[in-house]
């Protein structure tokens, strides 16, 4: 089974606290393993104030949901249905369905918006690591990570071109871990 992300439905003004119990759950039942990043999508929005100035002001993208990478178990999906705070999963017919997760598409949407990336910079990407190339013109390929900058989300991965080794800056969003 493969980690994926899905959208999980609690009540508005409640996300950070939400997030907060089902990181202390997950950890406190040892599901580490199977429930790995919770996300409250915010972006950070300009504000001019009445006197002219501005003002950053972090502003929740989707009140009343987070985010949550997992591995979909029955325990797992146990674990998060029953936080305090969750109401459910989006992507769920409910009757006991399990929940359809975010396509890759959809949630690079919106972890570039927050600067972040599917892809786990701290835990998952390391230099010799090897990566698919999911978008731009180098999509179909397969390297490995040669160089990480993190702080602007960017890799240098080295593909075979033409029987030469060569090395291809690639966004984080534009890669995929190989299996």
């Amino acid at each position: 089974m493969e980690k994926l992300w899905y959208v999980v439905n609690t009540y508005s003004g409640h996300e950070s606290k939400v997030k907060e119990k089902l990181e202390m759950r997950a950890a406190s039942m040892g599901f580490e393993d199977y429930i790995f990043r919770i996300i409250v999508p915010e972006e950070t929005v300009v504000e001019t104030m009445k006197d002219g100035s501005k003002k950053e002001k972090k502003k929740k993208m989707f009140p009343g949901y987070i985010l949550v990478e997992m591995i979909m178990t029955d325990e797992a999906w146990y674990i998060v249905r029953n936080t305090p705070g969750v109401t459910g999963f989006i992507g769920s017919s409910g009757k006991g369905a399990k929940p359809t997760a975010l396509k890759p598409q959809e949630i690079d949407k919106i972890l570039v918006g927050m600067g972040m990336s599917r892809v786990d910079v701290n835990e998952e990407l390391k230099v010799g690591v090897k990566v698919d190339i999911i978008d731009g013109p180098f999509k179909g390929m397969t390297g490995t990570v040669d160089t990480i900058d993190a702080e602007n989300n960017h890799l240098t991965v080295l593909i075979d071109l033409f029987g030469q080794e060569t090395p291809v800056e690639v966004e984080l969003f534009q890669v995929n871990l190989t299996k």
